[in-house]
């Protein structure tokens, strides 16, 4: 049979006759209705000719491709063991399963190996792949590879992934590769900050509301490998799997796969994200809104001293705060990065009468309470270190990183005693809230167990105490993706506040995660990871978008800042609903020296852009602005954004419609009607759009 699936905008066509494995006909944009006997004649049309020096019938690309069918590409399936003995050893269709309208089950035979896959496609379009194997032998097999490939059509030249570090992830690169395979690989133990989270085919050109584009998300938190391939057999695929290496599957076994999301979109760049966006509001459901957040490392780091936190905590709720986060020092013996990570207990010397005296004031101002842990982590100087050397991930050998070792998840006792000393925090003390912190690489070469131990003990803690949050935190954005967000409330982007730098990362980052899972915070004016000097006006822009916060000593900020800071989170906690449940928008500006996004309301009756200048502009007068996604029926009135702030411009006037507003029709705005200041490099304009109730002349 021939399946058809659609959903949003897409169409899937999984050919599934016969015994032969199935074949992905169609994966992009919707095909309208069609009958069996056209999905017949579209199977027909795509049989290929026989090309001289091949082999002698027409080579059809299967969903499990193998060299026994001719595809001499990349396998995504590697199975070694009984497979390759005896008359099975070439794959063969079991059954498929239709499960309602949006959703296709196939089980192959190959050998020993059972491998069934569910093709589901998603009501925002999202084409989700889950696939398991199971040992059906007598003897163990070894799985080398289990990932998919999907073919995308030759139009599919260019290709997008991302690179990163250490305060600079999600660095995006192009390029349009020859034929052969654009393969990346990685072997952190965790997503890593050079994480190819999102791996893009396009149309040459494409951008953010332009081109057309097929992209793969490995939704997993390990390593990973995701490639692009050009055949010379013409066949083009994107594929994605867990690295695996050397995995054995003991008879009856059976493992079971990240699942992939694949994303088509007619309309560039945004559009992928708004399906992302989309399944991870359904998946997830309403949150309740995302409060201001102080957290106090860049503010204190290691100096914790109640009557300092406690005057600090008071600022937070004078600028609007409404939740408190104490991070890193506050456990016994902890009085730099390299002791004490495992002991979880609160430090006799420094909070003699236990944080309560701090919570109870947090809770008096009316601000929740949060707390640092890195529960994956230990150091060497530590009791628990001590007591439990066998606990360790990999021997004492192994360098030390940040100055720590991994504890080994995969132990039932030390996933109890996590849950036990972490159980034991959330029950003595009223915390809404756990930022964890995962500071380091693994080091290991299987870390696929690790990994879903973290899943484990998550999700057995949140179980257990279902009105606390988790931030997912990996010194930085070093672990975000879609299998951690069933498991965390908030990721942190990157352990920069520099706006400068935060601005591109969040644009990146935003393709997979909608803004409200997204921490950003307001530092201080020196930025602790780069040494750069930002305006107040450009962090205050740069951090209203996703879950807001401030990272930095209020108390020693001054009063003018102090009140603008008020203006700001005012301004937020006013708008977050709208911000949080919007579409993600972005202008496709020539170069780098600026960019332009914004958040639109799903009526488009409202919207909020930013602009923001990041280097020297190429002309002495920027081109006007086009406002994406607005509706073209309608007229809005734009105005600036003001906490008293300003942004600095090097003008002599500014555009005269800066000071009063200005009216126009959704479609002169989206054409490129609006001058801008002369922003120097490092500053931001925030642009309030919202529409009137009158109706655009035709």
């Amino acid at each position: 049979m021939i399946h058809h699936l659609r959903a949003a905008g897409v169409s899937v066509v999984l050919d599934a006759r016969g015994t032969r494995v199935p074949r992905l006909l169609h994966w992009g944009a919707d095909l309208g209705a069609l009958d069996p006997t056209a999905l017949t004649a579209f199977a027909e049309a795509r049989v290929p000719a026989i090309a001289p020096s091949s082999i002698d019938v027409p080579f059809s690309l299967s969903v499990l491709p193998d060299i026994s069918d001719g595809w001499t590409g990349r396998p995504p399936v590697a199975v070694r063991g009984p497979r390759a003995q005896g008359p099975r050893a070439r794959p063969t269709l079991l059954g498929t399963t239709a499960v309602g309208t949006q959703r296709i089950d196939t089980s192959v035979g190959w050998g020993a190996a059972r491998i069934d896959t569910r093709w589901e496609l998603t009501s925002s379009g999202i084409l989700h792949i889950a696939t398991t194997v199971t040992n059906d032998g007598r003897d163990d097999l070894a799985l080398s590879d289990v990932g998919v490939v999907l073919p995308v059509p030759d139009r599919a030249r260019e290709v997008l992934d991302f690179s990163g570090r250490w305060s600079g992830e999600r660095a995006p690169q192009r390029q349009q590769p020859a034929q052969g395979v654009w393969l990346r690989e990685t072997r952190h133990g965790r997503s890593g900050h050079d994480d190819p989270f999102l791996l893009v085919a396009g149309t040459p050109g494409f951008g953010f509301s332009r081109g057309e584009v097929w992209a793969v998300h490995l939704a997993f938190s390990g390593d990973k490998r995701l490639w692009f391939e050009r055949s010379d057999l013409g066949a083009s695929v994107l594929g994605a799997g867990e690295r695996l290496s050397g995995l054995r599957l003991s008879p009856g076994e059976v493992y079971t796969a990240p699942a992939v999301f694949a994303l088509w979109s007619g309309e560039g760049l945004d559009a992928v994200a708004a399906r992302s966006h989309d399944w991870v509001r359904e998946t997830r459901g309403a949150m309740t809104p995302r409060p201001v957040t102080v957290n106090t490392w860049e503010a204190v780091y290691f100096d914790h001293d109640l009557a300092r936190l406690t005057e600090l905590a008071s600022a937070a709720a004078d600028v609007g705060a409404e939740r408190f986060v104490l991070d890193d020092g506050w456990f016994t013996g902890r009085t730099d990065d390299t002791r004490a990570l495992g002991d979880w207990t609160v430090d006799a010397q420094s909070w003699p009468d236990g944080l309560s005296p701090l919570i109870d004031h947090v809770r008096g101002l009316g601000m929740e309470f949060g707390l640092w842990l890195e529960p994956e982590m230990v150091s060497l100087d530590s009791d628990l270190a001590r007591a439990h050397p066998d606990w360790l991930l990999s021997d004492l050998a192994t360098p030390t990183w940040r100055f720590q070792h991994v504890l080994d998840l995969t132990k039932a006792d030390v996933r109890a005693h996590l849950f036990g000393a972490i159980d034991a925090l959330l029950r003595e003390y009223p915390i809404s809230f756990v930022k964890w912190d995962h500071n380091r690489d693994l080091l290991v070469d299987d870390s696929g167990g690790q990994v879903r131990a973290v899943y484990s003990l998550l999700d057995d803690l949140r179980r257990a105490h279902p009105h606390v949050e988790f931030e997912s935190c990996a010194s930085g954005g070093a672990r975000i993706d879609l299998e951690m967000v069933r498991h965390a409330d908030r990721f942190w982007t990157s352990d920069t506040n520099d706006p400068l730098v935060r601005q591109r990362i969040q644009q990146w980052t935003g393709l997979l995660l909608p803004p409200e899972y997204l921490g950003a915070h307001v530092g201080d004016a020196r930025a602790h990871t780069t040494g750069r000097v930002s305006s107040l006006s450009f962090r205050l822009a740069t951090a209203l978008f996703l879950h807001a916060g401030i990272e930095s000593d209020l108390t020693r900020v001054g009063d003018a800042d102090r009140a603008a800071i008020a203006r700001w989170a005012h301004y937020y906690r006013a708008h977050r609903d709208f911000l949080h449940s919007g579409r993600a928008v972005h202008a496709d500006l020539p170069g780098d020296s600026a960019l332009l996004h914004g958040v639109v309301a799903p009526d488009r009756r409202r919207a909020l852009y930013c602009y923001a200048a990041l280097d020297s502009a190429d002309a002495a007068l920027p081109a006007p602005l086009t406002l994406p996604g607005l509706d073209p029926d309608a007229v809005y009135r734009v105005e600036v954004v003001d906490f008293g702030v300003p942004a600095h411009a090097i003008e002599d006037a500014p555009p005269p419609w800066i000071a009063t507003g200005i009216v126009l029709p959704g479609t002169v705005l989206a054409a490129g009607a609006l001058t801008v200041p002369l922003l120097s490099p490092g500053n931001a304009l925030l642009l309030d759009v919202r529409a009137l109730d009158v109706a655009a002349t035709a």
